[in-house]
Formats: structure tokens, sequence, C-alpha cells
């Protein structure tokens, strides 16, 4: 029962089944969903409640932005127990065809960041694990909504997607062309390092994602109307991932 250092928790604190956002505020909306919910934490803005979901115990816990930050929290929630994670965050769209609103299942994450490279080549793969991939599209198409499964970018800075914030526009806007080309659905921070970690690791993980801009036509964010949507249906997949596994022991 050893307590961590940055999330200040311990291992009867956290569940085995946890929900990661980058924004500590919607920490409390997924706890809302949670039997018995609770704050443990909040250190260095890692921002945690736990509960329970379909009798089982589950945290959500808040990573910061980008992979540094995440890559702390998910080192440290595994060693408390945690083995299947599910980010329910925001991107900014990559395609014509993904609108503001869409929902998106990242499947595998292009390692355009550096926090990755500290742990493994580059050849080595971002993986989402497939059965949470399966359980989100299961989701996802009972509720009714527009969403788009398919390979996300993952980056470190967020404002290098406005060329004229970088020192070279015309290459990067020559490297988003080559995302673009290559049919990557939509870029974000985090989702990267979750997936890499926990193959690394041997849990599971998935990202679920809101469309809030579009980076294609230089708006990284116009409208997080859809998040609350995205919190309901990351909620949902937990609870048939668990339901699962119950079935399996």
């Amino acid at each position: 029962m050893n307590l961590v250092y940055h999330l200040q928790a311990t291992s009867d604190e956290i569940g085995e089944y946890v929900f990661l956002a980058g924004d500590p505020g919607r920490i409390p909306v997924i706890a809302e969903f949670f039997d018995d919910a609770h704050q443990v934490s909040s250190s260095r803005g890692f921002n945690i409640y736990s509960g329970f979901l379909e009798g089982a115990p589950v945290s959500a816990v808040s990573t910061g932005i980008g992979g540094p930050s995440t890559a702390i929290a998910l080192e440290e929630l595994i060693a408390l127990g945690a083995h299947t994670f599910l980010r329910i965050g925001t991107c900014g769209s990559l395609q014509p065809h993904v609108k503001h609103g869409d929902a998106v299942i990242s499947m595998a994450a292009i390692r355009d960041e550096g926090t990755t490279q500290q742990y493994v080549p580059i050849e080595y793969p971002a993986v989402a694990n497939v059965e949470l991939v399966s359980q989100l599209i299961a989701a996802s198409e009972e509720a009714g909504i527009t969403f788009h499964a398919g390979i996300t970018h993952c980056k470190d800075s967020f404002f290098s997607e406005i060329p004229e914030y970088t020192a070279h526009p015309s290459l990067t806007e020559l490297r988003w062309a080559t995302w673009q080309r290559a049919q990557a659905v939509a870029t974000e921070m985090e989702a990267a390092v979750l997936f890499i970690l926990s193959s690394l690791r041997s849990c599971r993980a998935a990202a679920f994602l809101s469309v809030v801009g579009s980076t294609i036509d230089g708006e990284p964010i116009t409208d997080t109307g859809g998040v609350q949507q995205a919190v309901e249906i990351g909620i949902e997949a937990m609870r048939r991932v668990i339901q699962h596994d119950r079935q399996k022991e």
C-alpha cells in the first residue's frame, strides 16, 4: 500500500479500470457516473476520483497536457494495480469529412512526439487494445452518433499546428499535408504515450475523442460541446468491458 510520489495515492485508492482526461475539470464530470464517487487527491494537477462501476473499482485521473505528464500518471497508476485505461479527450480534425462534434476512436497513433522514444525505438507501433476499441465502436453505434475509427496523430506542441507560429511555415504546412495524405483522421497529444506504455506493461488502453476543432482549417479549438457525449459513451464502453471481463472469470 505504498504511496506513489506524484499522484499521492495508494493501491487501495485506485481502481483497476481507469478513465483518463487531460483536463482536471473533466474528472468530476466522469465521476458523476460512479457509485460512491469521492476525490482521492489533486496533487500536482493530477485530479483523482474513485468509486465503482458495475460493482468494479474504477478511477478517473487527469493527466495534464501532453506526453511527459501522461507517462508519469500511467507509470504510477500501473504500479498501483490499474490495468485498463480509457482516455476521454479532444482532438482536431485532419480530414474534411471529420466534422466538429463528431467522435474519433483512435485505433493507433502516429508517434510524432518525444516521450515514447525514451521508452522504445520509433519502429515499435502505438496501437490501441482491440477489445476496448470494439466496445467503443459498439457503444457509439448504439448511441447513433457520427464517429470515425482510424489512425490518429500525436504531437508535443499544440500551437505548432499554426504554420505562422513556426520558424519554417512552408515546411510545417507540408508536414501536416503528409499526415492528411496518410489518412490520419485527427490530431491530439496523449494517445501515443497511452498506447505504448500500456503495450510495454501488458495493460489495455484506448482513446475516445471529441472533435473540437479543425487543424486543416487553421481552427485548433472552435467547439467543445461534444465532450459530454464522449464521457457518456466512454462510460458505457467501460461498463461493457467490465461485464465481459466478469464473464471470462
